[in-house]
């Protein structure tokens, strides 16, 4: 099977990992912007292309490329899978009008509210240019400020983390300026991941995950794309209850259909919701149309089946008759990245990787150049540990971090004891205080 992977990043080293596994004896290319070594490797072909270039087509074409699967979310955008389609290729990554629900961020919040889907916050979305934030902000007390296109990660601002309400006003008049932007009332929760295959009517689920978005041990500093992440043998994490999990799959089972009805396109790809767990129950953080970097990295390599027949089974619409499991183990991913980031990174150092003992390693945005590996100033490396508990899996990515040479700076608190007792601490605080409101 000739199968064309687009991007080149981490989660996408993670996607090429599962599809060389496959066997269906796969030949994999790869359309990407910068060489990864780790996606390189196992290609027969690649392409070194911005991966939003219509050229991607022509190349699939004459590769007689039969499935092509996209890894971010900057091709959904730019309708790369649409013109895939439309030249006969199948393609595990949604159409342009279902991807809205990712980088449209104030037609997914509308859409949730149109459908009546539950977890929606209160919100309001304001054009560019138009006024009236400062109100708004105001009137809620305690906000998150979303600018309404793609910010990879990085453009949505907290009240607390990281101004008050003073800087909130600020950065709202700011961010109107050149686009428009969704102001929700703010969560108080600790936040989880479910990421499901989708064919247009069946979704098939992973078990949740957590990432860890801020730069520095003990969750301070900037955020980022993600610095690790971790999950659990069964598909909850310690700080959850079951019916967090199953009332994020009902979301997500709901978004699916009522895209559907809403653009008229079946969503045939990989559904990535974004919670909060609160007092209350869930709410939607967000939805992405891909898989997340580094969940990818947490999930693919647990799952049992083989990548290319969900992949099959998402094209044609027929992944009811597939049976999606999982290993019951548990994962630990933490990310190397260059000193300095996200603000000042170092860029263009060598980086080199001794080895990584048990664990996995995964190339994220690091470029080849006469085997020789350098850093970009985005996240470089990032290591998994698998084991029977998240303890053991956190000292197997702990040890893999000890093989990797460089300007690098990682941290170590993710998948630890310490961290992950704060989390469940902090939900079982909330859920008697909620308790203790409801009875009085």
């Amino acid at each position: 099977m000739r199968v064309l992977l687009i991007g080149g990043g981490g989660r996408e080293h993670a996607i090429a990992e599962a599809i060389a596994r496959s066997k269906k004896n796969p030949q994999l290319f790869a359309a990407m912007s910068k060489k990864n070594p780790g996606i390189a490797r196992l290609c027969r072909d690649f392409l070194l292309v911005k991966e939003t270039d219509p050229a991607i087509v022509d190349y699939a074409l004459v590769n007689k490329i039969e499935l092509a699967v996209i890894g971010p979310e900057a091709p959904l955008a730019a309708g790369i899978p649409d013109s895939l389609w439309n030249a006969g290729i199948p393609v595990v990554g949604p159409r342009r009008p279902a991807a809205q629900i990712e980088f449209d961020k104030a037609w997914a919040r509308n859409f949730m509210k149109k459908y009546n889907i539950a977890g929606c916050p209160e919100f309001r979305v304001f054009r560019k240019g138009e006024t009236g934030t400062d109100e708004f902000i105001d009137e809620l007390g305690d906000v998150v400020i979303k600018p309404a296109g793609l910010t990879g990660g990085k453009g949505v601002r907290v009240m607390g983390d990281h101004f008050d309400i003073d800087g909130a006003r600020a950065y709202a008049r700011e961010v109107l300026k050149n686009d428009g932007l969704v102001i929700e009332k703010r969560l108080i929760g600790e936040e989880f991941t479910v990421q499901a295959f989708v064919d247009g009517r069946t979704l098939a689920f992973a078990p949740a995950v957590q990432d860890h978005k801020r730069a520095y041990e003990g969750d301070k500093g900037p955020n980022t794309g993600g610095m690790g992440s971790y999950s659990d043998s069964k598909d909850i994490l310690p700080f959850m209850i079951e019916s967090d999990y199953t009332d994020a799959k009902k979301i997500m089972e709901d978004t699916v259909h009522a895209i559907w009805k809403e653009t008229g396109v079946p969503y045939q790809g990989i559904l990535y919701g974004q919670f909060m767990a609160t007092e209350k129950g869930i709410s939607v953080i967000e939805f992405n149309a891909r898989f997340g970097d580094p969940e990818a990295m947490n999930t693919l390599p647990l799952l049992d089946n083989d990548f290319l027949d969900v992949c099959t089974g998402i094209v044609k619409g027929t992944l009811d008759s597939i049976r999606v499991m999982f290993k019951k183990q548990s994962t630990v991913c933490k990310y190397a990245v260059p000193e300095g980031y996200p603000d000042n990174p170092v860029k263009d150092s060598v980086i080199e990787t001794t080895g990584v003992n048990n664990a996995l390693l995964f190339y994220s945005s690091v470029y080849e150049k006469d085997s020789i590996i350098y850093t970009t100033g985005s996240r470089a490396l990032a290591v998994l540990g698998i084991a029977g508990t998240i303890r053991e899996a956190e000292k197997i990515a702990q040890a893999g971090l000890s093989g990797l040479r460089g300007k690098l700076y990682s941290r170590q608190d993710i998948g630890t004891d310490e961290l992950i007792n704060k989390r469940v601490r902090h939900m079982e605080d909330l859920r008697i205080k909620a308790r203790y409101h409801n009875m009085h």
